[in-house]
């Protein structure tokens, strides 16, 4: 079966111009930082889904056991199990923990 969900692509030129600009008039006084901020926010790229394919291919990728991954993400044993059987779905500080650990490895979150 192939994954549904690819990786966040890199950011776009467009999203890096609308986030200088936005620097720029706030430093130049034409917007207040809250302003600045509301734009910042809405440039962020979202975070791809993890399927329970994708999940079990990062944690043999790191060589973790389903129990020392979910102590890594701050989750229950039983957690990582549902997410891996397709019961249940990572959502919140987890799904972007498991993006972070895919990104940038295990080095990033320890």
């Amino acid at each position: 079966m192939k994954p549904r969900h690819q990786a966040a692509p890199p950011k776009s030129r467009l999203l890096e111009a609308v986030q200088e600009s936005s620097a720029d008039l706030a430093r130049l006084g034409f917007i207040d930082k809250r302003k600045q901020q509301q734009i910042e926010v809405l440039c962020v790229q979202p975070i791809a889904t993890y399927d329970r394919e994708r999940i079990r291919a990062l944690r043999e990728r790191l060589q973790l056991s389903q129990t020392v991954l979910a102590s890594v993400l701050n989750a229950s044993p039983s957690s990582v199990r549902k997410w891996e059987s397709g019961e249940k779905h990572p959502s919140g500080p987890s799904l972007k923990l498991l993006s972070l650990l895919e990104r940038k490895g295990l080095e990033a979150i320890l």
